[in-house]
């Protein structure tokens, strides 16, 4: 057996936090310097990390703990006070990095004719990436600077949501027309039913969660067990049966519990799992997926292009579709710059657009880098957006 993963967690967690007090000496989030220890251990500069199917799965922990976290956290009655202007902010959050994805796509010539796939769709599919959003980053951030529950805050995480659900819509009519066996009424009553599954399941969960606290008051490891077990479920059920996000069935759980008496208790609790373990290595394990030597010239000026694009069109996207709602410009541009990383997700639909031919392999790079620096830049400017604290409160 190979027991390379236990110096590689010992690494990961030292550099990390090491770096992560750097950047707050920096006066950044601790999350930035986190981001850069996987740079700087992975094959873009020193390569003494290498990624491990253990590896991604302890990430794939950390991002769900996270989002459930978030959920814990959310104010709910603001949530709903924000479901419409969050549809809107997401919906502009979709469109406008679509189109401004695809006309990079084109102007650059970036599509291959060794695909199965029309030049057509190869750049469609390119602006389909860019609309995605991870969220994770950008709660982290919220969370060590206390704004998560501000006005802006909750409509980050409200179209955050609602922006997945957009992207798995957009992803599918895309993949359908280059995949005949993709069904997109199909896939649309997957979501809704997800919807349903989690309310149900939700309120059933929240009603045993109420009668064992009524016959066992104490706060005690049992409840934190048994909600981080409804955690998991919700994640596996999202992603197996809804083919939802994972980290969507993850926020929904945290907003099921974010009523319970035990509230202080589970994110306490989850916080110190986070903090020790899963939370460093996914955000490590974003820097280790780089790989900067196979880009040439033209590569290297789209992943530029791609990552101006990559960060204006959700500045501006959100940002107008927040300002439309009614939101102050402070808290429009908040709102926008909490939505441009892309993390994770982006990395998901390149590759399924990658196993469907949809994109050359040459072409993953170039989004990987884009999604790293999104990624790094996006707490950066978090901490410039919410400094003015009379303008950042609710």
């Amino acid at each position: 057996m190979n027991y390379d993963y236990l110096l590689y967690l010992a690494v990961i967690l030292i550099s990390t936090k090491l770096l992560g007090l750097v950047t707050r000496k920096a006066n950044m989030p601790q999350v930035v310097g986190a981001l850069i220890a996987g740079l700087v251990l992975g094959p873009a500069c020193l390569n003494l990390v290498h990624g491990s199917t253990f590896l991604n799965q302890i990430s794939e922990i950390g991002v769900i703990v996270l989002m459930f976290m978030a959920g814990v956290e959310t104010d709910t009655e603001e949530l709903k006070r924000s479901g419409v202007a969050s549809f809107v902010i997401a919906l502009m959050g979709v469109l406008v990095p679509l189109a401004g994805g695809f006309g990079v796509a084109y102007a650059c010539h970036v599509s291959s004719t060794d695909l199965p796939a029309s030049e057509l769709l190869q750049n469609i599919f390119i602006g389909i990436i860019l609309t995605a959003t991870s969220v994770s980053i950008t709660v982290e951030t919220l969370k060590e600077m206390g704004k998560v529950s501000t006005k802006a805050g909750t409509a980050i995480l409200g179209a955050a949501i609602i922006d997945d659900i957009l992207g798995i819509i957009a992803l599918t009519v895309v993949t359908s027309m280059a995949d005949p066996s993709t069904n997109i009424l199909v896939v649309l009553l997957k979501i809704a039913g997800f919807f349903v599954f989690a309310i149900i399941f939700g309120i059933m969960f929240g009603f045993i969660i109420q009668k064992w606290v009524s016959v066992d008051p104490k706060p005690n490891r049992r409840h934190v067990i048994l909600t981080f077990a409804f955690c998991l479920i919700m994640s596996f059920c999202a992603e197996h049966f809804f083919g939802v996000a994972d980290i969507t069935g993850a926020y929904v759980a945290g907003l099921v519990l974010s009523h319970s008496t035990k509230r202080e208790v589970i994110y306490r609790e989850f916080d110190t799992v986070s903090y020790l373990l899963v939370a460093p290595v996914f955000f490590a394990s974003i820097g280790l997926k780089v790989e900067l030597s196979s880009m040439s010239g033209n590569l290297l000026l789209f992943t530029g292009l791609l990552l101006v694009v990559a960060i204006l069109t959700k500045i501006i996207g959100c940002g107008l579709g927040a300002k439309a709602m009614k939101y102050s410009s402070k808290e429009s541009i908040q709102i926008g710059i909490g939505m441009i990383s892309r993390g994770e997700v982006a990395l998901i639909v390149a590759n399924k657009g990658e196993a469907l031919g949809l994109i050359a392999d040459s072409l993953y790079a170039p989004i990987v880098v884009t999604v790293v620096i999104t990624t790094i830049i996006t707490p950066i400017f978090l901490k410039l957006a919410f400094k003015d604290k009379k303008l950042a409160k609710a």
